[in-house]
């Protein structure tokens, strides 16, 4: 037989070209809790993804990026899984309207810009990450990893940025005291000290170039995001 995949002739239970199973199983109950635990296999999973970032980030992703890439979570999927938590439990609380009212921006196009960050974090966590890795590609530009390797870093740190700012906010729904703002200060010293163990960590500068990085990214996103919702509204107006 053929595979149904790539064509290539079969002989055994898999494809020699693709390794796809000659035949699929039926997706039922026992699919869809494999695939479940699958993800949360705290070995080659996202708990061991989120530890292996806790403990040791710089080393991690260097090693995904370089030598194994079959033991963490791929890195988009991580971050989309990470908003993806913080949003519903940002939504559970009501915790956005205490912080930003797009209603409030005035610009008609800035404010759904910025709605639509609040309803899509994810989504809009890459794009922030395109900003700053550009950033950080400048600023450790001697060591020699391209753009796309940076995007790969930044996705994994902002995932656990997500992760922390998922608990603060649980932590305030419950408690009713303002703690976002911490929880943003944490993220910002795990980010830069991330960034920096990955570049080098026995150099204290590499730290300080990573925050700088990080916050002229972030800024760089925000100002893109203003001044395309500026340009989309002269462009309706004329």
């Amino acid at each position: 037989m053929n595979c149904k995949n790539c064509e290539a002739e079969i002989a055994l239970n898999y494809c020699p070209n693709c390794g796809q199973a000659a035949k699929l199983k039926r997706i039922d109950w026992h699919y869809i809790q494999h695939e479940i635990e699958h993800v949360l296999h705290f070995d080659k999973g996202i708990l061991y993804t989120i530890k292996e970032l806790l403990i040791r980030p710089g080393k991690s992703v260097r090693d995904f990026i370089g030598d194994n890439r079959s033991r963490l979570v791929k890195p988009i999927i991580f971050i989309i899984i990470t908003s993806l938590i913080y949003s519903i439990i940002e939504h559970f609380f009501h915790l956005e309207s205490s912080y930003i009212n797009a209603k409030d921006l005035g610009n008609e196009s800035i404010a759904m810009i910025f709605k639509w960050m609040q309803n899509h974090s994810g989504y809009a966590n890459i794009i922030m990450g395109i900003c700053i890795a550009l950033m950080t590609k400048i600023f450790f530009k001697k060591y020699g990893y391209n753009f796309y390797e940076i995007l790969i870093l930044l996705c994994f740190v902002m995932g656990v940025g997500m992760l922390i700012f998922a608990l603060f906010a649980i932590f305030e729904g419950i408690l009713k005291v303002k703690l976002m703002q911490v929880s943003a200060f944490i993220a910002i010293i795990y980010t830069s000290w991330a960034i920096g163990q990955f570049f080098e960590n026995r150099k204290i500068a590499n730290f300080f170039k990573a925050f700088f990085a990080y916050l002229l990214g972030y800024l760089t996103f925000i100002l893109l995001s203003v001044l395309f919702g500026v340009v989309i509204d002269l462009i309706i107006k004329h």
